[in-house]
């Protein structure tokens, strides 16, 4: 597998830094794969991870959504309930990191059936959606109207 260095590129751009992070960070994330996990759209705006977390109750997980960051951390206790032949399900710590856009924030988290679900929304503030803009005092929604009279 490749390995990149950015230092170059640190040393000649302002502002990329968050990118340049996304990328060592998705080089990194190919190194563990625990637990499995699901990014699915469910509409245009609407998101949800599925994480399959099979052997951990919901007191195990931690969820911490800080600063354009989705850390879900689990953990259980080393006790063991009997004299095990085979354990074929793992329930070893871990630490999952997902990377979230501006403007998307954690919903809701549920735990059914051995899967943890975290639900997100994209919701972009009034002041970043496109606005028409009035010309001369005339606003885009007067000349709307005027237009439709005259159909």
């Amino acid at each position: 597998m490749r390995t990149y260095d950015f230092s170059p590129l640190w040393r000649s751009t302002i502002g990329f830094d968050r990118l340049f992070d996304l990328a060592e960070m998705a080089h990194r994330a190919g190194e563990d794969n625990y637990p499995p996990y699901n990014i699915e759209r469910l509409a245009e705006d609407r998101y949800q991870i599925s994480l399959a977390v099979a052997g951990f109750a919901p007191s195990d997980i931690a969820i911490t959504a800080e600063q354009n960051v989705l850390t879900i951390e689990g953990g259980k206790s080393e006790k063991s309930d009997g004299d095990f032949l085979y354990r074929g399900i793992s329930t070893r710590n871990f630490k999952r990191q997902f990377s979230i856009a501006d403007h998307v924030e954690v919903r809701s988290a549920a735990f059914d059936n051995g899967l943890l679900k975290i639900e997100l929304v994209r919701e972009i503030p009034e002041a970043m959606k496109p606005r028409r803009i009035a010309i001369n005092g005339v606003s885009a929604d007067k000349i709307q109207r005027l237009e439709a009279k005259a159909a």
